[in-house]
């Protein structure tokens, strides 16, 4: 069931940066929607990352990140996992047009005795 994102954070100090995440735990799929907001452009870091465990004996193990930003795929890296744990991470920059919302979604897989064990997703605006 994919996860889906928390209520908006407290009102931010005149002029401080929106923070947004969301920790889909070990779920396969996060997704972070950021409100539209009506009055200015908004440019976001946005970084997700999967993390997994794996057993000491696994035989070829491996972990998978594909990340979408509104609707379109942006990355995707399958990669080996080492253990006892490992992590796989994206980072890019979003801009965000006046009145648009912006939506990132992450799916996480692993294989061969690696295990999910964090699917997170976090935005924070670049300084004004």
């Amino acid at each position: 069931m994919p996860s889906r994102s928390p209520r908006p954070p407290p009102p931010a100090p005149d002029g401080a940066p929106e923070r947004w995440s969301v920790d889909a735990g070990a779920s396969d799929v996060a997704l972070l929607v950021i409100p539209p907001d009506a009055r200015r452009r908004r440019v976001f870091e946005v970084d997700c990352r999967l993390a997994v465990r794996v057993a000491d004996d696994a035989d070829a193990p491996w972990h998978e990140l594909r990340v979408e930003i509104d609707g379109a795929q942006q990355w995707s890296r399958r990669i080996a996992s080492h253990a006892p744990s490992d992590t796989l991470d994206y980072h890019c920059r979003c801009e965000v047009a006046v009145g648009r919302a912006l939506r990132v979604r992450a799916v996480g897989q692993a294989g061969a005795q690696a295990v999910r064990t964090r699917l997170l997703i976090e935005a924070e605006e670049a300084s004004r």
